[in-house]
């Protein structure tokens, strides 16, 4: 196992929470692997999708603020999270996006790879690339998405950035990524070995907007630490860079610690372990919702004040377009 440096997970805001669940596990495909609350605020939800296990380099988090504001594109943000699917499966992806009245960019080509764009309900920025690494990788058979089809993980993240050096001194001298190619003003950053996760895009944005917080736009990025101590050498490492790093935050589901990187974004160090059933098992994953021990007792407060998900547990998803046409869920 490479000790520190690819994407762990990845947290965006969003808007309402039953729509993200339809957008992400009815339309593209992925698993709900824990429902929980934002542990700072367990007010608002804390959505995970992933593969069947929420293995790191798969994990896709939400924090669904319900009638929250749309965020801003813009300089200092991580932008364009690209999922991978095996080679061959762009064609099925576009049918079924276009299916689903989503406006997609592409195909097109990027460093040699092959992809489409298309923003989610909230206008968060997707992509879908071709990795000829994934189909060696298990696929989670969902409705309308063969696991032969399906999203492996992430493929990498694009982070827009006034002055790539410093986030470049960041990836390089702490999580071990490899400087690659460029096109235009975008540099490519590598981690080596294999598995998901290991790009990391530096988009030079001098002279464009900051980029606001608020729904469709991406809070932070985790990169993965094997163990505490992996952890902890990374943030003696950024120390002497002038960065303040937090203390370590227990997440139930990993550990993990915060700067934010010289570009402006949110950077997270988190640990592989414990994963996400050490309070449901892998067959249950997302079935209901579950509380830190913290606020246990309060469970009936905190379900009470929470916008339901799932009204029942068995469910179809179908199109139920309306105005905005966007996915809705028909429950059973």
């Amino acid at each position: 196992m490479t000790p520190i440096g690819r994407i762990h997970h990845i947290t965006a805001i969003a808007s309402a929470p039953d729509r993200n669940l339809a957008f992400y596990e009815g339309a593209l495909g992925l698993r709900m692997i824990k429902q929980t609350v934002n542990f700072d605020d367990p007010g608002v939800h804390h959505l995970y999708y992933g593969d069947e296990t929420g293995s790191p380099g798969t994990i896709l988090t939400f924090f669904p603020y319900v009638g929250a504001r749309a965020g801003r594109h813009g300089t200092g943000q991580a932008e364009e999270i690209a999922f991978a699917i095996p080679s061959g499966a762009l064609g099925f992806w576009q049918e079924r996006l276009a299916g689903l009245s989503l406006a997609v960019e592409g195909p097109s080509e990027r460093f040699g790879e092959r992809l489409i764009s298309f923003k989610d309900h909230d206008g968060l920025m997707l992509e879908l690339v071709e990795d000829e690494a994934a189909a060696g990788l298990p696929g989670w058979a969902a409705e309308g998405v063969p696991a032969e089809h399906a999203i492996r993980g992430f493929r990498g993240i694009t982070l827009w950035v006034e002055d790539p050096a410093g986030t470049a001194r960041v990836l390089t001298e702490v999580l071990g990524y490899e400087p690659g190619p460029i096109e235009g003003t975008r540099q490519r950053f590598v981690h080596p070995g294999e598995g998901l996760g290991r790009i990391v895009d530096l988009r030079a944005t001098r002279g464009f907007w900051s980029g606001s917080m608020g729904a469709g736009v991406v809070h932070h990025v985790a990169f993965r630490a094997a163990d505490d101590a992996t952890q902890a050498a990374a943030t003696a490492v950024l120390t002497p860079h002038g960065i303040r790093v937090t203390p370590q935050q227990d997440r139930n589901y990993f550990r993990s610690t915060y700067f934010r990187e010289p570009g402006g974004v949110l950077f997270e160090i988190a640990t592989d372990d414990p994963g996400f059933a050490i309070d449901e098992p892998v067959e249950a994953l997302g079935s209901r919702l579950m509380l830190p021990p913290r606020y246990e007792r309060h469970r009936a407060a905190i379900e009470a004040n929470l916008p339901r998900l799932r009204p029942e547990r068995t469910y179809n998803w179908s199109i139920a377009w309306g105005s905005e046409r966007y996915w809705a869920s028909a429950w059973a």
